[in-house]
Parts: structure tokens; sequence; C-alpha cells
């Protein structure tokens, strides 16, 4: 039996499928996942998940909508608000922690203590944001999601 011939297992799905053949219902397996470590390792250097060589950024954070390289369709890619999340969680646990180290051994004025964190989380911050979003496109190249 073919996989997408659906209409001995559920026959009522089978009018969707005659107008989308790609239509693919929860309980058939879809196409196999793309390897995911170097996807995600690739996405944070900023280059292509599925080639590596092309650039996945124009600018800071806006997305190629295709990779010069392998022409790899990435407009379907969508970080939303992910990347600034997880910056915001990371950046905070670490300077935080740092803060109340350095406040502990050294016990500077506010006003330094103040300024030297704040100028640190905006840099930590800016640093990771680009390796985030590109670990996020990564991960929906390599699992297939949006449209991929």
């Amino acid at each position: 039996m073919d996989a997408l011939d659906l209409s001995s297992r559920a026959p009522h799905l089978r009018n969707m499928q005659k107008t989308d053949p790609t239509l693919r219902p929860a309980f058939l397996p879809g196409p196999p996942d793309r390897p995911f470590l170097p996807a995600i390792a690739k996405g944070m250097r900023g280059r292509c998940p599925s080639c590596g060589e092309g650039a996945l950024f124009q600018g800071y954070l806006k997305l190629v909508a295709r990779c010069a390289q392998c022409g790899e369709d990435l407009s379907h890619a969508r970080a939303d608000d992910g990347p600034a999340y997880l910056s915001i969680l990371l950046t905070a646990k670490v300077m935080g922690t740092l803060q109340l180290f350095a406040y502990d051994l050294w016990r500077p004025d506010p006003w330094v203590l103040a300024v030297s964190f704040s100028l640190g989380v905006v840099a930590m911050a800016l640093f990771l944001l680009p390796r985030f979003k590109g670990l996020i496109v990564g991960v929906q190249w390599a699992k297939r999601m949006h449209g991929f």
C-alpha cells in the first residue's frame, strides 16, 4: 500500500488529499529530520544551516531570503521573540551572578557597579542575539518546521 494512499485507512481524508497531495496526517511518518547539531552549530556561526557556507543574515538580524551558495529557501524561518528571550535569560543569569560576586569581593561604589555592569549587560545581550537567532533557525531547518 502506498504511504500516501489514505483511502483504506482513513476514507474521510480522501477529499483533503485530492486538494493537497502532499498533506500527511499525523499518524503517517513525514520526511526524516536533518542533522540537528551541525545545523545548530552552522546557524550560531551565522551560516546557512544547510551548507554552512552562505551567510544567514544580511545585516545584524535580518535573514536572507535564499542562501547564496546552495539556494536553500530561508524565507520561511520565523524566530520571533525566541532569540531575545534566550539572550535576556542567559545575560541576566551570568551578569547577575557576576555582579553579586563582584560586590561581595571588592565592594565597589554603587555607580561603578551600575555603569560597568550596564555596559556589560548591553554588550553581552547584543553579542548573543544573532547567535541565538541562528540557533533557532538551525533548529527549525533541521526539524523541517515553518515550511522547510
